[in-house]
């Protein structure tokens, strides 16, 4: 009996590849480009989600929500002004400035309490 020689071990003409080879590059190009493909489907998913909502992160849509009590007064004495200001996050420190001394309130913006007064005094 003879063996046979199988036409998948002869090298294609003008190639170095067998036909087994050439098949299996062109399952492996297929395959990395239906990654690509998806990958840029889920990239461009997630854009699009992040977009639609308005880039508030999970909690901060409930603090500034309709239902949530806002800060409408802060006692400060009358010869007290407001100098400077700075947000973080759902915090508010005011810069308080008087006859008596400087002062810095910080302020719950989501409760409208009053975290901490710090008084500023020079040495």
């Amino acid at each position: 009996m003879a063996a046979a020689s199988g036409p998948d071990n002869t090298p294609l003409p003008g190639t170095v590849f067998t036909p087994r080879q050439v098949r299996a590059l062109k399952l492996a190009v297929i395959v990395m480009g239906l990654l690509l493909v998806g990958g840029f489907a889920l990239v461009l998913g997630t854009i699009v989600y992040q977009a639609s909502r308005g880039g508030q992160k999970a909690g901060q849509a409930e603090a500034i929500g309709e239902g949530s009590p806002a800060l409408s007064e802060l006692s400060i004495p009358k010869d007290t002004t407001v100098t400077a200001l700075a947000l973080d996050g759902s915090r508010l420190a005011l810069y308080l400035k008087s006859a008596a001394g400087s002062e810095v309130a910080v302020i719950d913006v989501a409760t409208g309490k009053v975290l901490a007064r710090v008084k500023l005094k020079s040495e």
